[in-house]
């Protein structure tokens, strides 16, 4: 039931309408004329029907005395994270596939709802589990009210537990089964309806160095991708599929090669998921030449997507930027700044070797923009001789000497770096089309972003994980992190809708509850869902609730 106009003539009347089903299909019954719209706004009928309405209608004046100020809120508790991402927790089957893992053993605490808690802190503001335990207070978490932090501590450590010698078939010589395997094989299974098997896989790594103790065995020297050899470092492995969704995640000591680490890890994939190829993906400086070659040459069915040096190798610089040749679009431009980068590639052969060339002109605007911007700088500085900024590595590679201690802008260095902006280069021996090359090189650059989270936990002195099992298990939620992350992303795309994680995750952790009590009764008001927000929700398929609700007895003794 509501108010509408309905004009006649050159007046608007306002009308008291009900909406009801005939035949099917709904249509407006007008219950009561109640005037015209002027007079009624000038005598003041209007606001005292209004005000005599509100008498019947607590909820709305109670709503209405809260946003002009009148009550002050008894308390208020986040509710966005939990509603969306419980939905996702329970529809991927990962609390169900905890659950099983759990059977037969005795905590007096509830695992799983601790292991969500860690998952979805990963995800909103990421840090360790004493900050975890801080965080959670403020965030209506169905079942997760009497967890305390050596909980999260024991949770962790139950995940990156040995399994039983009986059920260590297909661990690596560095790498035992442990729970984290199970659950990650329960997942797979829920699924496996939709993929008979994996043809492909796409595998990556990254390193973690630790301050502090940093793990039994995990903790080792070797050679480090983070220019830090001087502390004891584990390297972590991300495998995800064809789709960009994640299947397992792997970890062994940092002193282990790459080649003798990805011969054993690719036949344990297999083992475990009847993977029939593997792709590693990385970048030149992660994943050398012999070790590619060797892994091809020991391991058939193994290719490669690898991130291309441009500026270093002859090669790409000089003769893969140079090719001519038409764009194939991706994703276009979104009208809106949230939308994701847009992206467009092309196919390039030198011989026998086979190049993805990737474009995004919103990045080549801004490179541009931040060259022009160097360039009037460095001019204006020159002009009035000042040469400290000469020393200024950004700024000392568009800069020439010109003898007796005078510099100049070197305009064809200037020129020649256009032909970087807002590009990137991959070479790889898959026949896969040449956007999903690209785009699966992108998945591996987001299970980056989110362990390097982790990386900004482990390296906080000191490391409270301090042994494998725990640190297996933090490292591990940031996996069922990532996995709830891409489900909820690939809904919304799927709805032909765009979003930008950050600001999606600021809108979701803006939504609120808030406790209002009057007259001896409490009230929970829901703030607005807007937005990015309501996109997650939709995609999702949560419904928010009333916007007002009067608290029950029960929820008011609580």
């Amino acid at each position: 039931m509501f108010i509408r106009t309905k004009k006649s003539g050159s007046y608007e009347y306002l009308q008291v309408v009900h909406n009801e089903r005939v035949d099917g299909k709904v249509k407006q019954r007008v219950i009561a004329t109640l005037g015209r719209k002027d007079v009624l706004e000038e005598s003041g009928q209007l606001d005292g029907l209004a005000s005599s309405c509100a008498r019947f209608a607590k909820r709305v004046a109670v709503l209405d005395a809260y946003r002009k100020g009148h009550h002050e809120p008894a308390e208020a508790v986040r509710f966005g994270p939990p509603l969306v991402f419980e939905r996702l927790w329970r529809e991927l089957g990962i609390g169900a596939v905890l659950e099983d893992v759990l059977e037969g053993r005795k905590f007096e605490f509830p695992v799983e709802r601790a292991v969500f808690l860690t998952a979805l802190h990963r995800l909103f503001d990421p840090g360790s589990d004493r900050a975890a335990e801080k965080w959670a207070t403020d965030y209506a978490i169905e079942g997760a009210d009497g967890l305390q932090l050596h909980h999260l501590y024991r949770a962790m450590a139950w995940l990156g537990e040995e399994l039983p010698a009986g059920r260590q078939r297909g661990r690596t010589p560095f790498a035992p089964r442990t729970v984290k395997d199970r659950v990650e094989e329960g997942l797979f299974r829920r699924r496996r309806d939709l993929f008979t098997s994996l043809r492909l896989v796409f595998f990556d790594t990254t390193s973690i160095y630790f301050h502090g103790e940093g793990g039994e065995t995990l903790g080792e020297r070797g050679h480090s991708k983070d220019k830090r050899p001087d502390l004891k470092q584990m390297v972590v492995g991300a495998v995800v599929d064809q789709d960009g969704r994640p299947v397992c995640c792997e970890m062994w000591p940092g002193n282990t090669s790459d080649v003798k680490s990805f011969l054993p890890v690719i036949d344990r994939l297999r083992s475990r998921f009847g993977v029939q190829q593997v792709c590693v993906v990385g970048d030149r400086g992660m994943i050398s030449k012999d070790t590619v070659e060797a892994i091809k040459e020991e391991r058939p069915g193994t290719s490669f997507i690898l991130g291309a040096r441009m500026r270093r190798v002859k090669e790409v610089r000089e003769e893969v930027l140079s090719r001519a040749g038409r764009y194939r679009e991706v994703r276009g431009e979104g009208e809106e700044g949230k939308a994701p980068a847009p992206l467009k590639v092309k196919e390039v052969w030198v011989e026998d070797r086979r190049y993805i060339v990737a474009l995004n002109e919103e990045q080549a605007r801004k490179d541009r923009a931040d060259r022009e911007a160097i360039a009037a700088s460095l001019r204006e500085k020159l002009r009035r001789g000042e040469k400290a900024l000469i020393g200024n590595k950004g700024y000392r590679k568009y800069v020439k000497a010109t003898g007796e201690g005078r510099f100049e802008l070197d305009e064809e260095k200037l020129e020649a770096e256009a032909r970087f902006d807002g590009k990137w280069v991959l070479r790889t021996d898959t026949d896969l089309d040449a956007a999903q090359v690209a785009l699966r090189y992108k998945d591996l650059w987001m299970v980056e972003d989110l362990f390097r989270t982790v990386k900004s936990v482990l390296r906080t002195r000191p490391v409270y994980h301090s042994s494998d099992e725990a640190i297996r298990g933090h490292v591990f939620c940031s996996f069922l992190a990532m996995t709830m992350l891409r489900e909820l992303l690939g809904r919304i795309e799927a709805r032909g809708e765009r979003v930008q994680w950050q600001e999606l995750r600021h809108q979701l952790d803006a939504l609120q509850h808030v406790t209002i009590r009057t007259d001896g009764k409490a009230f929970r008001l829901r703030t607005e869902v807007r937005g990015e927000a309501h996109k997650a929700v939709r995609a999702a398929g949560v419904a928010p609730g009333p916007v007002v609700k009067q608290c029950s007895q029960e929820e008011q003794t609580a």
